[in-house]
Formats: structure tokens, C-alpha cells, sequence
């Protein structure tokens, strides 16, 4: 017989659970933005061009390379401070699920 503290607690997991998956899913979303950043910048450097073109919304502006350059360098440091705060709170909810996990696998057995 499960008591609603062992479901409550069973809820608690797979909330957990789900949290880590949306995690990973955003973790995994953000290196490949970061790829795609690298990409471009390699781009950049390969052209001998001093100006290219940025997508802004519906329309293209024409910027210097060196800003280019600059603002994909900046975006990827924001990713990369993004990967580490996801990683924090993922290291956060990993430890609480090994916490979790003994308890619940006394339930199962009790179960």
C-alpha cells in the first residue's frame, strides 16, 4: 500500500525527472547554437571581406566583419554562461534523484 507521503514523494521524482530531461534538451539546443556561432566565425575569418551581412528579423544590415565577429564572440560567451547555470541546476536535481532513489526502491520493494 503506497502512502501519499511515498506518492508524494514518487510525484516529487518524476517532476524531477522531467526538469533534468528539459535540461539536457536546452543544453543540447544550446551547443549546437554554439556550433552554428563557431561556423560563422570561421566563416568570417575565411572571407577577405571587410563587410557582411546580418539577418535581423525580416531584413539583412550590412556590418564590418570585425563587429560580426565581436557580437557571434559575445553571443557564445551568453551560451556558454547558459550551459553553466543549466549544469549547476542539473547537478542540483542529479543529486536530489540519488537521494531519492534508496527510499523509492524501498517502496518498490514494500509495494
Amino acid at each position: 500500500m503506497i502512502t501519499k507521503e511515498d506518492r508524494k514523494l514518487l510525484d516529487q521524482f518524476q517532476s524531477y525527472q522531467q526538469q533534468l530531461q528539459a535540461i539536457l534538451i536546452q543544453k543540447e539546443n544550446l551547443r549546437l547554437q554554439i556550433l552554428e556561432v563557431d561556423k560563422a566565425v570561421e566563416e568570417l575569418e575565411l572571407s577577405k571581406e571587410k563587410e557582411a551581412y546580418k539577418i535581423a528579423g525580416p531584413i539583412m544590415i550590412k556590418k564590418s566583419s570585425v563587429d560580426l565577429k565581436n557580437e557571434l564572440k559575445e553571443k557564445k560567451e551568453n551560451y556558454n554562461l547558459r550551459i553553466k547555470t543549466l549544469e549547476k541546476a542539473e547537478n542540483r536535481i542529479t543529486n536530489s534523484l540519488r537521494e531519492m532513489e534508496p527510499k523509492l526502491k524501498e517502496i518498490i520493494k514494500e509495494g
